[in-house]
Protein backbone atom coordinates (compact mmCIF):
# COMPACT_ATOMS: atom_id res chain seq x y z
CA UNK A 1 0.00 0.00 0.00
CA UNK A 2 1.48 3.51 -0.79
CA UNK A 3 0.74 6.27 0.97
CA UNK A 4 0.66 10.04 -0.07
CA UNK A 5 0.48 12.61 1.41
CA UNK A 6 0.60 16.67 0.45
CA UNK A 7 2.01 19.85 2.15
CA UNK A 8 2.42 23.07 1.19
CA UNK A 9 -0.91 24.23 2.24
CA UNK A 10 -1.49 28.46 1.50
CA UNK A 11 -3.28 31.27 0.72
CA UNK A 12 -1.62 33.67 -1.96
CA UNK A 13 -2.05 36.84 -3.69
CA UNK A 14 -2.94 36.40 -7.10
CA UNK A 15 0.66 36.94 -9.08
CA UNK A 16 2.09 35.00 -6.20
CA UNK A 17 4.11 31.85 -6.17
CA UNK A 18 3.24 28.46 -3.85
CA UNK A 19 5.26 25.50 -3.82
CA UNK A 20 3.53 21.93 -2.85
CA UNK A 21 5.14 19.20 -1.77
CA UNK A 22 4.23 15.66 -1.51
CA UNK A 23 5.63 12.54 -0.22
CA UNK A 24 5.22 8.89 -0.31
CA UNK A 25 5.89 6.08 1.27
CA UNK A 26 4.69 2.31 1.53
CA UNK A 27 6.70 1.06 -1.85
CA UNK A 28 10.64 2.09 -3.34
CA UNK A 29 9.73 5.52 -4.03
CA UNK A 30 11.29 5.44 -7.50
CA UNK A 31 8.94 2.41 -8.37
CA UNK A 32 6.00 5.52 -8.79
CA UNK A 33 4.66 7.88 -11.15
CA UNK A 34 3.01 10.79 -9.87
CA UNK A 35 0.53 13.04 -10.61
CA UNK A 36 -0.91 16.18 -9.32
CA UNK A 37 -4.76 16.71 -9.82
CA UNK A 38 -7.14 19.81 -8.37
CA UNK A 39 -10.44 19.99 -7.91
CA UNK A 40 -13.30 21.98 -6.79
CA UNK A 41 -16.16 20.67 -4.46
CA UNK A 42 -18.83 19.51 -6.64
CA UNK A 43 -16.37 18.82 -10.25
CA UNK A 44 -14.41 16.16 -11.15
CA UNK A 45 -10.45 16.44 -10.67
CA UNK A 46 -8.47 17.92 -13.00
CA UNK A 47 -5.15 16.64 -13.91
CA UNK A 48 -2.45 19.21 -13.14
CA UNK A 49 0.94 17.34 -13.99
CA UNK A 50 2.77 14.46 -13.85
CA UNK A 51 6.49 13.06 -13.40
CA UNK A 52 8.01 9.91 -14.64
CA UNK A 53 10.09 7.63 -12.17
CA UNK A 54 13.25 9.04 -13.06
CA UNK A 55 11.63 12.33 -13.50
CA UNK A 56 13.12 12.61 -16.73
CA UNK A 57 9.46 12.85 -18.94
CA UNK A 58 6.84 15.36 -16.97
CA UNK A 59 3.07 15.69 -18.35
CA UNK A 60 1.48 19.07 -17.83
CA UNK A 61 -1.90 20.23 -18.35
CA UNK A 62 -1.67 21.86 -21.70
CA UNK A 63 -3.24 25.50 -19.76
CA UNK A 64 -0.79 25.47 -17.18
CA UNK A 65 2.05 24.07 -18.68
CA UNK A 66 4.72 27.63 -18.70
CA UNK A 67 3.28 28.38 -15.06
CA UNK A 68 3.61 25.27 -13.36
CA UNK A 69 6.57 22.62 -13.22
CA UNK A 70 7.15 19.19 -11.41
CA UNK A 71 10.01 17.64 -9.87
CA UNK A 72 10.65 15.02 -8.14
CA UNK A 73 13.88 13.78 -5.03
CA UNK A 74 13.76 10.60 -5.48
CA UNK A 75 16.39 10.46 -2.25
CA UNK A 76 13.73 12.11 -0.45
CA UNK A 77 10.96 10.17 -1.63
CA UNK A 78 8.83 13.52 -2.59
CA UNK A 79 7.75 15.38 -5.62
CA UNK A 80 6.86 18.65 -5.85
CA UNK A 81 4.70 21.25 -7.60
CA UNK A 82 5.77 24.49 -8.62
CA UNK A 83 3.05 27.42 -9.10
CA UNK A 84 4.24 30.44 -10.35
CA UNK A 85 1.58 33.69 -11.68
CA UNK A 86 -1.47 32.21 -9.59
CA UNK A 87 -4.75 33.00 -10.39
CA UNK A 88 -7.85 33.10 -8.63
CA UNK A 89 -9.05 30.40 -10.95
CA UNK A 90 -5.89 28.33 -9.90
CA UNK A 91 -7.80 28.09 -6.27
CA UNK A 92 -8.42 24.22 -5.45
CA UNK A 93 -7.97 21.26 -3.23
CA UNK A 94 -4.75 19.70 -5.03
CA UNK A 95 -4.64 16.24 -5.03
CA UNK A 96 -0.78 14.18 -5.03
CA UNK A 97 -1.93 10.60 -7.00
CA UNK A 98 0.44 7.40 -8.01
CA UNK A 99 0.66 4.55 -9.78
CA UNK A 100 3.24 1.80 -11.21
CA UNK A 101 2.85 3.63 -14.93
CA UNK A 102 1.92 6.63 -16.00
CA UNK A 103 -1.67 6.90 -15.53
CA UNK A 104 -2.32 10.11 -18.23
CA UNK A 105 -4.68 12.48 -17.55
CA UNK A 106 -7.44 10.84 -16.14
CA UNK A 107 -8.34 10.23 -12.16
CA UNK A 108 -9.15 7.22 -13.22
CA UNK A 109 -5.32 6.20 -14.15
CA UNK A 110 -4.22 6.30 -10.45
CA UNK A 111 -4.06 4.23 -7.74
CA UNK A 112 -3.12 5.89 -4.80
CA UNK A 113 -4.56 9.28 -3.28
CA UNK A 114 -3.57 11.92 -0.56
CA UNK A 115 -6.23 13.78 1.13
CA UNK A 116 -5.50 16.58 -0.33
CA UNK A 117 -4.21 20.35 0.10
CA UNK A 118 -5.95 23.81 -0.30
CA UNK A 119 -4.51 26.67 -2.65
CA UNK A 120 -6.31 29.52 -2.43
CA UNK A 121 -5.41 32.60 -4.74
CA UNK A 122 -6.15 36.52 -3.52
CA UNK A 123 -7.51 38.46 -6.31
Amino acid sequence: QVQLVESGEGLVQAGGSLRLSCAASGRPFSDLVIGWFRQTAGRQREFVAAISWSGNSTYFAHSLKGRFAISRDNNKNMVYLQMNSLRPEDADGYYCAADLAYGGRDEGGYTYWGQGTQVTVSS
